[in-house]
């Protein structure tokens, strides 16, 4: 799948991939915060590196905010709900980087890849404009559909599982040496994607929540009201509990977060 990865077309606010962020995104930042433990494992992956690049950098999640940061976000809804005292973003898109060979020491990415338009040409221009490690926050497909919330909204993570290019495909287009990292999710994970609330399956039922995560957007508004209603009469029921329960006080889920790191 070397070639085109979604849409060919931006949409109005600019977003590049199959997600309209212009139309779901508003309140984005409001339920994607970076989760501490998930910002140090990224942080351990770029080393030392002072400069650093970060593509589909959206609201700024997982910057590190100790080093100089050049982020690059084609979505102006996503670039507007940056927060103060961090850069700008650049308007531009993952497969035409406008800076020069070796550019920065590290480059990062952070459930963006899914999104963008040819996934080839975008991990080529990272890999490019990077002489050190390129780090890629992603999700494994095949495991996309092992989480609960495929009981209750099955086309939801199917989708979300076919948007996600395979690890392996995207290591072999990085190239050099390359890792793949497992990444635990903590239980009270302040980042709200799909995983983030094993153990808080109420949150679901807050659609702004479900907004944060763009496979909602790709279902049809009755079967996600269906999908949601069974999960509610579940949670009142106590079978939500009765088959879950336990995943509210485990500490930690290994789902399908992992990291991608290629040492160049």
């Amino acid at each position: 799948m070397d070639g085109s990865h979604g849409h060919a077309t931006r949409h109005a606010d600019g977003s590049a991939g199959d997600a309209d962020y212009g139309r779901i995104g508003h309140r984005y930042a409001s339920y994607r915060q970076p989760e501490p433990a998930i910002a140090a494992q990224i942080a351990a992956a770029l080393g030392p590196a002072a400069a650093v690049l970060n593509v589909g950098a959206g609201a700024g999640s997982y910057e590190p905010r100790e080093r100089a940061v050049t982020a690059v976000e084609p979505s102006a809804s996503m670039r507007a709900q940056r927060p103060a005292g961090i850069a700008a973003a650049i308007d531009a898109t993952a497969e035409h980087l406008p800076f020069p060979d070796k550019a920065f020491d590290a480059a990062m990415a952070t459930f963006t890849v899914h999104q963008w338009q040819d996934l080839g040409a975008g991990l080529r221009e990272m890999r490019r404009v990077t002489r050190g490690p390129v780090v890629i926050l992603s999700c494994d497909p095949e495991l996309v559909e092992a989480f609960w919330l495929a009981d209750y909204a099955p086309k939801v993570l199917a989708t979300e599982a076919k948007r996600y290019p395979r690890l392996d495909q995207i290591g072999r287009m990085l190239g050099g040496s390359v890792e793949t990292v497992p990444v635990a999710i903590p239980l009270a994970c302040r980042d709200g994607f799909n995983e983030a609330y094993y153990g808080r399956p109420e949150r679901f039922l807050d659609e702004g929540a479900r907004l944060a995560c763009s496979a909602w957007s790709f279902v049809g508004a009755a079967e996600n009201a269906a999908s949601i209603e069974r999960l509610r009469s579940d949670l009142a029921s106590g079978a939500w509990d009765a088959r879950y329960g336990s995943l509210r006080r485990q500490p930690s889920y290994h789902g399908s977060l992992r990291l991608v790191i290629s040492h160049g």
